[in-house]
Order: structure tokens, then sequence, then C-alpha cells
């Protein structure tokens, strides 16, 4: 069985599942992402975000591949480029800080090591830019294994801390205080978050 890593490219954007290929709900603020998903095509917007981003900060999303099929991705970004960050009580994101945005593992892949390799793929990544924390949106009251927030007592449990509380969608934060502590901590926290959880409660955008 073959592994393979890859960056999110407009070549390979069509490798993400369908729901999550047409997805904006991060990469468009709340009324131009009604608009988008109105005008039936929301996708062409997608490709529009992943285009300027990779252009103005460079890599933004790893794929992980296995024998030749998507089996997971994780989408990151600095709060600049991410529009819907600016529309949480919490917000706004810190600017030394990433915002973890979005991350999937398609079920029938978890339990293989995947999340570790993205995580590793990230981390490489983030870690070269000087990056020195990692920021998330938790929710609370997170039921819905199909939205695009993460649940906050998850997030707490692999070291994320609380740096703005709210009643539903504090901001939490993990420090990055070296490529050390990147790789060491935020490696295994990840790796926790993208693969101990079950399918049904999957990490997965709508």
């Amino acid at each position: 069985m073959s592994r393979r890593l890859a960056n999110v490219t407009l070549d390979n954007l069509d490798d993400l599942p369908y729901r999550c290929r047409r997805c904006v709900f991060w990469e468009l603020d709340p009324v131009n992402g009604n608009r988008a998903v109105e005008a039936g095509d929301p996708g062409l917007e997608k490709e529009a975000w992943i285009s300027s981003t990779l252009l103005e900060w460079g890599s933004c999303g790893k794929i992980v591949y296995v024998d030749g099929v998507a089996a997971g991705f994780v989408l990151y970004a600095p709060p600049h480029h991410v529009p819907r960050s600016i529309a949480f009580p919490t917000s706004p994101v810190s600017a030394d800080a990433v915002l973890l945005m979005t991350a999937h593992i398609i079920p029938e892949f978890s339990g293989g090591g995947l999340g570790r390799m993205l995580v590793q793929g990230v981390a490489k990544d983030l870690t070269r830019r000087g990056v020195r924390a990692i920021e998330a949106f938790g929710d609370l009251k997170w039921e819905q294994p199909g939205a695009c927030l993460m649940p906050a007592d998850y997030l707490l449990s692999v070291g994320f801390k609380t740096v703005r509380p709210h009643l539903r969608f504090p901001r939490l934060r993990l420090e990055l205080k070296s490529a050390v502590s990147w790789r060491e901590d935020v490696e295994v926290a990840l790796e926790r978050l993208l693969g101990s959880m079950s399918p049904e409660r999957a990490l997965r955008p709508v």
C-alpha cells in the first residue's frame, strides 16, 4: 500500500470529497458565502480562494493519498485569509497564529496513521515559516459531525488553551514555542484530533 502527501492545489482540488470541494464556510464571509451558495456554484469561489492564498501566502492545505485515492485532508491559513473568522464573537484570531480551519479523514481510512502523516506535513511547512501558534474556534455545543467547527472540549483535551472564553464559541490557542515543541507537542495533539475520533465523529465540513 503506497502513501503520498501532496499540497492542495488547483490541480488536485477535485480530489477532496464533493461536499468539501464545494464548501466555502471558512473561505467567505457569511454574506458572500450565502450568495455563492444561492448562485449555485460555490466551487468556483473555493478555487478562487485556493488560488489567491497560494499566490499570496503559500501552501494552505495537505491531501494524503493511499494507492492513488484521496484519504484525508487538512486546510489552514493566516486569519487575514479566512473571512469567516471575523464573524465569530471571539474573533479576531491573533496575528501571529495560523488558523486550523478544517480537517477530515475518510472514515474507511481511519486508524492507519494518516492523521500523523498529514500533521507532520503541516508541521514541517509551518515550522519553516516561523509560525508562533495555531488557533481554532471551538464549539462547546458541538453535536453535528458534518459541521465545520471542531468540538471545544476535544481541542482543550489535546493541549489547546482558551484565550477568549465564550458560552458557545471560545477561541483556543496552542503555542508553538519552538520548532521542537511544534513537532513534538502539536503533532501529538493534532494526530489525536484527526485520528482517534470515531468515524461518525470525524471532523468534516459541510
